[in-house]
């Protein structure tokens, strides 16, 4: 696809970014963990970052609940994860498109919205989950090429999504959109990663009360510390990937497949009378809301 790559070439902080989950020694858990009830059925996703991590297990558990799915990833090396959520979906019995490029350029971020309706109709559920980040102990090492990519990949693909989906969502339509626990407790070493995400929980509460009444509901969670491919692939230093999710108070880092609910409740009926809201699941960690 054609795209204009302002802001979006590589960078060359973190080699191994983007990571492929396929190519982890320890598998994320992503899986469903229940049977599902059709809370989503004949609904269409849009789900991005949605080749692994948090975003492949929202995908599997949408299809499960009966939606189809439009799966937005980055970059060629995730393609064979973004198969794999593909065909997850079609397991499930219901359909998923693949759309390949970088949602912090508007054109396609456009053409991501306008290829899922045409493909399927309609489009009443967005999530906004892709992200990247990228460590440092000094915020002097954050160049101004990181701090734009970040800042670009991770808020402004959200305004440009959320700008061509609004002719298509109508009442009753929601959208999530992913922070993180570091936009509550802060990073000392993910000072320009953080920052978007106060970001987006600002956008969200903003958004919420833009949209709310025409009946569409904006919500996020934050999740804590997910054993996906974005922190052992060069999200995080190696040295400290050992002790990943350890100081949490359960003791361990999330799993996907525990994330995925949060942002199916968002998505559904269940949650009609919440709107600008965010869910923690975080391992116990407790925040403000």
């Amino acid at each position: 696809m054609a795209t204009d790559q302002t802001f979006q070439s590589r960078i060359d902080e973190e080699p191994d970014l983007p990571g492929a989950e396929a190519e982890l020694d320890e598998q994320p858990n992503w899986q469903p963990r229940y049977r599902g009830s059709k809370r989503l059925e004949g609904k269409v996703a849009i789900v991005t970052g949605g080749d692994s991590g948090i975003g492949r297990a929202v995908a599997a558990l949408f299809a499960r609940e009966g939606a189809d799915i439009a799966i937005v990833y980055l970059a060629d090396e995730e393609t064979e994860d973004a198969r794999t959520t593909q065909e997850a979906i079609k397991a499930e019995g219901q359909e998923a498109i693949l759309l390949q490029g970088a949602l912090g350029c508007e054109m396609f971020a456009r053409e991501v919205v306008e290829r899922t309706v045409r493909q399927f109709g309609r489009l009443d559920v967005l999530v906004n989950n892709a992200g990247e980040q990228h460590p440092d102990d000094e915020i002097r090492a954050i160049t101004d090429e990181q701090l734009r990519r970040t800042f670009q990949t991770n808020v402004f693909s959200m305004f440009y999504l959320v700008q061509a989906a609004r002719p298509h969502l109508e009442r009753g339509s929601a959208i999530i959109n992913c922070t993180s626990v570091t936009m509550y407790k802060g990073s000392d070493n993910l000072l320009d990663y953080s920052a978007t995400k106060g970001a987006i929980t600002a956008f969200t509460r903003s958004l919420s009360e833009a949209l709310v009444g025409d009946g569409i509901r904006v919500n996020a969670v934050a999740p804590g510390p997910i054993w996906t491919p974005l922190n052992p692939c060069g999200g995080q230093p190696p040295e400290e990937m050992d002790d990943f999710g350890k100081d949490t108070p359960m003791g361990r880092p999330g799993q996907p497949n525990e994330v995925a609910p949060a942002f199916l409740f968002l998505a559904c009926e269940d949650s009609s009378y919440m709107s600008g809201q965010v869910l923690h699941p975080n391992g116990g960690i407790v925040v403000g809301s």
